[in-house]
C-alpha cells in the first residue's frame, strides 16, 4: 500500500469514528434531556395533586363552617 493510500484510509477511519462518536454523543444527550422532561412532568403532576388536595381540604373546612352557621340539607334526604 502506498503512503497516500494509507493516509487516506487512516483519514477515512478517523472521520467515520468521529461521526459515529458524535452521533452517539448527541443521542445520549437527547435521551438525558427527554428524561429530565419526564422528571419535570412528574414534579408538575405532584404539585398539581398537592394543590388539589389543599383546595379539597379548604372546601371541606368551609363546608363545615357553613354547616355550623346555617342548615345545609344533605343529598340523601
Amino acid at each position: 500500500m502506498s503512503r497516500t493510500a494509507k493516509a487516506t484510509l487512516l483519514g477515512s477511519v478517523l472521520v467515520a469514528g468521529g461521526i459515529i462518536w458524535g452521533v452517539h454523543f448527541m443521542q445520549q444527550r437527547e435521551a438525558d434531556n427527554m428524561y429530565q422532561g419526564v422528571l419535570r412532568d412528574d414534579e408538575r403532576r405532584r404539585e398539581k395533586m398537592r394543590k388539589r388536595e389543599e383546595e379539597y381540604l379548604e372546601s371541606q373546612r368551609k363546608r363545615a363552617v357553613y354547616e355550623r352557621v346555617q342548615y345545609v340539607p344533605s343529598h340523601t334526604e
